[in-house]
């Protein structure tokens, strides 16, 4: 379990959203830089997750924005991407990530986004690796353009926490 007294503001605030998931025990597997990793044995699955970056300018937010890299021994799925929007993107909206001079065309319904497929999961991952950070843009149902700002310190290490973390769950 992580110690509140311990973290830093934008990190308690991962710690409260991870931990904010239906009342199961999951075990923390750290806190890198802004990103954390936990497994839920009960699942079992492992993930790394960080929340976005508070933006003082957009009040709109409708949910806690936040991005995970999941893995899921049982259903043989290892990497796999998913970001929850501050709003709801509008149906049929596109919905981009950026990370450095790469952009990438996410599927999604309401506030969740996914990558198409398991190799657009790899290729975000690889490019995550290599940047500082990450943002998502998308247009609401009121055609306003908002995006979601990550700062990928610790994601690496985050990340393959979280594969380590599960692997010898099945």
């Amino acid at each position: 379990m992580l110690r509140a007294a311990a973290l830093a503001p934008a990190t308690f605030a991962l710690a409260a959203l991870a931990l904010s998931a239906p009342v199961q025990a999951k075990d923390s597997l750290g806190v890198f830089g802004q990103w954390g990793a936990f497994r839920d044995p009960a699942v079992p699955r492992c993930y790394a997750i960080a929340a976005a970056q508070e933006n003082a300018r957009d009040r709109r937010r409708e949910t806690a924005p936040f991005a995970t890299i999941g893995t899921w021994p049982k259903r043989g799925i290892r990497g796999q991407v998913h970001v929850r929007l501050s709003r709801g993107a509008a149906q049929g909206a596109a919905i981009t990530l950026r990370l450095g001079g790469r952009s990438f065309a996410l599927t999604g319904r309401g506030a969740d986004a996914w990558a198409a497929d398991a190799r657009m999961d790899a290729a975000i991952i690889a490019a995550m690796r290599s940047t500082p950070t990450m943002a998502v843009s998308a247009r609401d149902g009121g055609g306003r353009l908002f995006t979601d700002r990550y700062s990928l310190e610790g994601a690496a290490t985050a990340m393959d926490a979280a594969t380590v973390g599960c692997a010898r769950l099945r």
